[in-house]
């Protein structure tokens, strides 16, 4: 998980990891967990001396946050204010191509299927030719779209919690190791 140097206003230092922010203004200082909402964890003092417990116990906020609630994602959910197609986001089309050496031209819907780590994919659904094209094939190929890109989408959320869930676990074993060595 990555972790950050961050000085607070007193000069003490501190790593803190990903998801956890440090708030000091006049009316409170503390660490807020943000991560699937916000929790607030004050220090409990004005001049900054209960930041180390109260940041152990965001961390713990975090970590426990981490194992049992899914990864934020940010795959886009709902189609841009510019398209105008009317399909899904994700879903492209219909495009209409002619075959090489053919005079026969085919339409299908471009489909992006998204992959956690790796560069998403793009994958077409065919709808038909010239002759065999209906409205009602249109229809089931965005149906079958519509199947693949929500197929993708909750692999790449899964993948993505796993990964997550691997940095939590490898961050709580540190923390483990370090107050052993204490």
């Amino acid at each position: 998980m990555r972790v950050r140097k961050v000085v607070i206003f007193s000069g003490e230092k501190f790593t803190v990891p990903q998801g956890i922010q440090r708030i000091d203004t006049k009316a409170t200082h503390g660490w807020q967990v943000r991560y699937q909402g916000t929790k607030m964890f004050s220090d409990h003092s004005p001049d900054g001396s209960g930041a180390k417990a109260s940041l152990a116990k965001a961390t713990r906020e975090l970590l426990h946050r981490i194992a049992t609630l899914p990864a934020p994602v940010t795959l886009q959910r709902s189609p841009s204010a510019h398209k105008s197609s009317g399909l899904p986001s994700g879903i492209s089309g219909p495009i209409v191509q002619t075959r090489a050496g053919s005079s026969t031209r085919t339409a299908s819907l471009s489909v992006l299927l998204p992959q956690f780590g790796k560069r998403s994919k793009c994958t077409t659904v065919y709808i038909g030719s010239e002759s065999t094209y209906t409205l009602d094939r249109f229809n089931q190929a965005v149906a079958k779209a519509v199947e693949l890109r929500a197929e993708a989408e909750a692999n790449y959320e899964r993948a993505a919690t796993r990964a997550k869930r691997k940095e939590g676990a490898a961050m709580r074993a540190a923390l483990k190791q370090g107050d052993r060595a204490r």
